[in-house]
């Protein structure tokens, strides 16, 4: 079998763990693995490697992905899908697996759904596959924005100042979530609930009062109402680009505006998807890499390689793809026992 791989949309800790994984995975089998570079766009514009376990032995040493990434649409116009399908052919290719988040992850649907054979593995920082306990990218993504947050707390505390930290996540809160949690922060703004300004104000003068200084996490995605900024420009997929909406610091103005409390703000933005994996990222991409693989030997296609509780089983695409998986009640409740 010859085997094609790729890695799309946002690059996250893991991904390189994962390519890693199908090149072993496939080779342990005898068969034959092409990575296409740069995500769909590797496929539609016939851009691609031969992997063999040499070419990747030390990349689950490595963030970021070897193949390279982008948001390409493969199948956003008649054309490029048969661009797409022509390389296939062209490669001899037999079987794709698809690593990435829910975009990828429906253009794979896509290609399975005209007859290829077509494996996914799920990433995202953001960890909202609604198929997979968890995604690879999360704990490393949620590591760094922990890290920044235990040093913003040393410059809060020196300067009794609010300092908010904002962190990636568009419809998801899940970094935010597991930052707020684990630094101890006074309070944690997320997408899933609305912005309420009188609480999130009460709870900084507590912190304030309490002991000198405040610390506010607030994931991008966060609706603050109409305002300069709010709208950005989009990807090929219909994503507006959060970089333009400055959540983070318009928070920050607006809690020193109505406590008189001096703030700051800080974004971490693209540290949180560089740096070295951690080891339960490095490990849960291999798994899933390989049982990536393990479905393609055992015929099986037009499934995703999912978490559920210790096992990592093969799921329909469907069932991986069918909402966006959001923080959820009890969680939530959770995040507020701590809340200032």
């Amino acid at each position: 079998m010859r085997i094609g791989v790729l890695t799309g949309g946002g690059d996250c800790p893991g991904l390189n763990a994962a390519i890693r994984a199908v090149v072993y995975r496939a080779a342990q089998n005898g068969h034959e693995v092409v990575g296409f570079l740069d995500g769909w766009k590797g496929v539609r514009d016939d851009l691609s490697r031969p992997l063999a376990p040499a070419d990747v032995a030390d990349i689950v040493l490595r963030g970021g992905t070897v193949l390279g990434s982008s948001r390409t649409n493969p199948f956003k116009t008649p054309e490029d899908a048969e661009k797409v399908l022509a390389t296939l052919d062209r490669h001899h290719v037999d079987a794709l697996v698809t690593i990435g988040g829910d975009d990828t992850l429906t253009a794979g649907r896509e290609l399975a759904r005209r007859g290829r054979k077509v494996v996914g593995v799920p990433k995202t920082m953001d960890n909202d596959v609604a198929g997979t306990d968890w995604t690879f990218g999360f704990d490393s993504a949620s590591s760094v924005a922990l890290d920044a947050l235990e040093r913003l707390r040393d410059t809060a505390g020196s300067h009794h100042r609010a300092v908010v930290l904002e962190v990636m996540g568009r419809h998801a809160g899940w970094v935010a979530l597991a930052t707020g949690l684990a630094g101890g922060a006074d309070f944690t703004l997320l997408p899933e609930e609305p912005y309420d300004e009188p609480r999130l104000m009460d709870h900084v003068r507590a912190a304030v009062a309490r002991k000198g200084f405040a610390l506010v996490v607030v994931s991008e995605g966060i609706d603050l109402g109409p305002r300069k900024g709010n709208a950005g420009s989009g990807d090929q997929f219909g994503h507006e680009l959060l970089k333009e909406r400055e959540v983070g610091a318009e928070v920050a103005k607006r809690i020193e505006t109505v406590t008189g409390v001096e703030s700051r703000s800080a974004v971490i933005g693209h540290i949180q998807r560089g740096g070295a994996p951690t080891l339960f990222d490095r490990i849960l991409a291999t798994r899933m890499g390989a049982k990536a693989v393990d479905l393609l030997l055992a015929g099986r296609s037009g499934e995703v390689a999912v978490l559920r509780g210790a096992e990592v089983i093969g799921v329909p695409f469907d069932e991986a793809l069918r909402e966006n998986k959001k923080v959820g009640p009890d969680w939530i409740d959770l995040l507020h026992t701590f809340d200032a």
